[in-house]
């Protein structure tokens, strides 16, 4: 009887240690795991929550997430979307805790260049938000990392040009 107790106790610490090692590496591998997920797969979980951003200018933004991509997230502002670049981003509040998984080929392509290309091809009226002031007009050109901005009379195209940088760039919001 005394070696079927002793038995058993051995055993009930062995089961206990093996329990204790396997909580140890689940805590491990959920750190390790959590330490791969970038902030854009965090966007793209939280498809049509509301979200409010701030930027490096001190701009906020708070709206529904109507789409995101490697470079940039694009919100729902009150009827009008405003289009901001990941790298402008200081706090997000609202993401959930969870994530996408990565992004396929297509979707890593997406740069910011491709979403302003498409403000330009369907020629909106946009307010560009930088740390030195707003500019609006339409986006005439995208370059690999920059934007000319017709300003002034947009309709009769005779504004000025302005050439922004993308990393200057905090907000764009349409009109």
């Amino acid at each position: 009887m005394r070696w079927e107790a002793l038995f058993a106790d051995m055993e009930a610490q062995l089961d206990a240690a093996r329990t204790a090692d396997l909580a140890a590496e689940v805590v491990e591998l959920t750190r390790a795991e959590r330490a791969t997920v970038a902030v854009a797969d965090r966007f793209r979980a939280a498809h049509g929550a509301q979200l409010t951003v701030r930027t490096h200018g001190g701009e906020q933004v708070s709206g529904v997430l109507r789409d995101a991509a490697t470079q940039w997230i694009l919100l729902d502002v009150q009827g009008r979307s405003s289009l901001v670049p990941l790298g402008a981003i200081t706090a997000v509040r609202g993401l959930p805790r969870h994530s996408a998984g990565a992004g396929g080929v297509v979707e890593r392509r997406l740069t910011l260049g491709h979403a302003l290309r498409a403000l330009a091809r369907d020629r909106v009226v946009v307010q560009v938000v930088t740390d030195g002031g707003e500019l609006a007009g339409r986006v005439e050109r995208v370059g690999a990392d920059h934007l000319d901005l017709a300003a002034g009379h947009v309709e009769s195209r005779d504004g000025e040009l302005w050439a922004v940088p993308f990393a200057a760039i905090l907000v764009v919001r349409s009109s």
